[in-house]
């Protein structure tokens, strides 16, 4: 799946159109809003980010990318008609992968999105976690208690896919703010105690893997 955040409905129509006949599943977006709410339903594999947006531009939605645990490692490509050499190092620097400039052909274009594709791939991080009779599966953004699939929250597969991802450490309430949330306050800790406790019920019989260490935080697993 390939998102594309583009307000120019002719190019962001011919973008979709040529991913999806060369093999690609694709969606367009004019706007940050339509975009972030697609986030929260399906992420996606690579997106194709346009700078100058209505409302929040580019370079503001590909900070907010890069921030945000569950997106991070997304790739991104910046597709925009600003050529200046500032404009390129600004969107290189903030985080993305490659960088388009308006106009190319498409021959260009699908070289370029196979290219990064291929490359971030061969340096993705584990796809799967298996612990007991939990199985998280991050690429298909899926949690299974023994056969069962279990639904949850963005917030909550980011919470648990740290935890498995961190087997056998334990983890501070404020170290889990600061990942999942973005932000450290002593005062905001209860937000963990919540999520885990709406986590364990969810996972069912694979609750008790979350284990609580009185006066610190929460680990799943031992060191071995």
């Amino acid at each position: 799946m390939i998102y594309c955040v583009e307000d120019e409905r002719n190019i962001r129509e011919l973008l979709v159109y040529t991913l999806g006949t060369t093999g690609f599943e694709a969606k367009g977006f004019s706007d940050g809003k339509e975009f972030k709410k697609a986030l929260k339903e399906e992420l996606p594999e690579l997106i194709l980010l346009d700078i100058m947006l209505p409302g929040e531009d580019g370079y503001s939605l590909l900070e907010e990318l890069k921030k945000e645990p569950s997106t991070s490692e997304i790739p991104v490509i910046m597709v925009t008609a600003k050529e200046a050499e500032y404009d390129k190092v600004r969107g290189l620097e903030g985080g993305a992968d490659d960088y388009i400039t308006k106009p190319f052909g498409m021959m260009e274009f699908l070289a370029r999105v196979k290219a990064v594709l291929r490359r971030t791939k061969k340096h993705s991080s584990k796809k799967e976690y298996h612990y007991k009779t939990l199985t998280v599966n991050v690429e298909k953004h899926q949690v299974f208690d023994n056969d069962r699939l279990v639904e949850l929250t963005l917030k909550e597969f980011d919470l648990l896919r740290y935890l498995v991802e961190n087997k056998g450490i334990v983890l501070s309430r404020d170290e889990i703010l600061e990942k999942i949330w973005g932000y450290e306050c002593a005062g905001e800790t209860r937000t963990v105690d919540v999520h885990i406790r709406t986590l364990r019920q969810k996972l069912g019989d694979s609750g008790f893997l979350i284990e609580t260490v009185r006066g610190v935080g929460y680990r799943i697993g031992d060191s071995q």
